[in-house]
């Protein structure tokens, strides 16, 4: 069955807990950054946090599931487990409307884990031990499912390990030669700055659709300066969206910058996912045929529900919201 879209990326189980800037400093882990952690130190800090809230997440499985509340038809490959955490995540993404067929690994290292530090800002500081996700490889890609999706959506914090990375490669080849669309995520600056040369080069050459926040689209071009980031991603990436926390999103295509406004939100609770939800709002809207104003304009408005509660997934009628906003 056709898809509007198919996104590779971490299958992950987020944990979440509230913490103090006290807390985050005795373990020397920088307030509001995402670090990757192996199994001993995933095991330290979770028996150190304080009660936690085990929810499915994963950016790219964030976005479809996005898309999906939004009512589009999308497909996700990721690799779990076959352990208790990889059934959550399996049952999640599959109750969410998204379809998902990768096998879970048998034996070997368990279901990755981000966990998720919350500040009373509502900042979070992520600690992700990939575990299973770096186990996905060309063989789980069905070549017939890739080709038959109207977008291929891909997220930088898998590119790191060379197996998944070689699929998504693949994936590239498959969709271009079909001549569907690709669509990029930047995930985030640690991931820029060990990749930079990787990402450049995927914009000039593969990607259709990029994701990025300010801080990563400067990082990625190694500049303080937003504008010269955006100067620098024209030549590029033939739609790129670039999110800047509650001042909005700023969307170049064709020569054109159009800025849309941030949606207020009553209060902050938990930035996590707030980039996913937003690319998923986007894309959804694309999808289904709207300009790109309004595109940014539903991405906004998904990001602005994700960050008002816990947790990277929609906890109401993201449809009905949009129509309510936007008719």
């Amino acid at each position: 069955m056709p898809h509007d879209i198919l996104a590779i990326g971490n299958a992950i189980v987020d944990v979440i807990a509230t913490a103090t800037p006290e807390f985050l400093a005795g373990r020397s882990i920088p307030k509001g950054s995402m670090q990757l952690i192996d199994a001993a130190t995933a095991e330290a800090l979770y028996a150190a946090m304080g009660p936690g809230r085990e929810i499915s997440g994963g950016s790219a499985a964030n976005t479809v599931a996005g898309m999906a509340a939004l009512g589009c038809k999308p497909a996700f490959v990721g690799r779990v487990a076959d352990d208790q955490l990889g059934a959550v995540f399996t049952h999640d993404i599959r109750a969410a409307g998204v379809s998902y067929t990768t096998p879970p690994l048998a034996g070997g290292n368990p279901t990755g884990r981000c966990l998720i530090l919350v500040t009373d800002d509502g900042d979070r500081t992520m600690n992700t031990y990939l575990g299973a996700c770096q186990e996905l490889s060309e063989a789980d890609l069905d070549a017939a499912m890739v080709a038959d999706a109207a977008i291929l959506y891909l997220e930088g914090y898998l590119w790191d390990p060379a197996a998944p990375r070689a699929a998504m490669k693949k994936a590239i080849e498959i969709m271009r030669a079909q001549g569907g669309k690709v669509a990029f995520t930047l995930s985030d600056v640690f991931c820029v700055e060990g990749h930079r040369a990787d990402f450049q080069a995927l914009l000039a050459n593969h990607v259709d659709i990029m994701f990025g926040n300010e801080h990563e689209v400067c990082a990625l071009y190694q500049t303080e300066s937003l504008d010269g980031a955006m100067h620098e991603l024209a030549k590029h990436a033939g739609i790129a969206v670039v999110t800047r926390s509650a001042a909005g999103a700023l969307v170049l295509a064709n020569g054109e910058r159009i800025e849309v406004p941030g949606e207020a939100v009553a209060r902050v609770v938990d930035t996590t996912g707030a980039g996913d939800m937003f690319a998923g709002g986007f894309l959804a809207g694309l999808a289904q045929g709207r300009g790109l104003a309004d595109c940014a304009r539903i991405g906004n408005i998904a990001a602005a529900e994700v960050i008002s509660h816990y947790g990277a997934r929609a906890e109401v009628d993201l449809r009905a919201l949009v129509k309510a906003k936007l008719g």
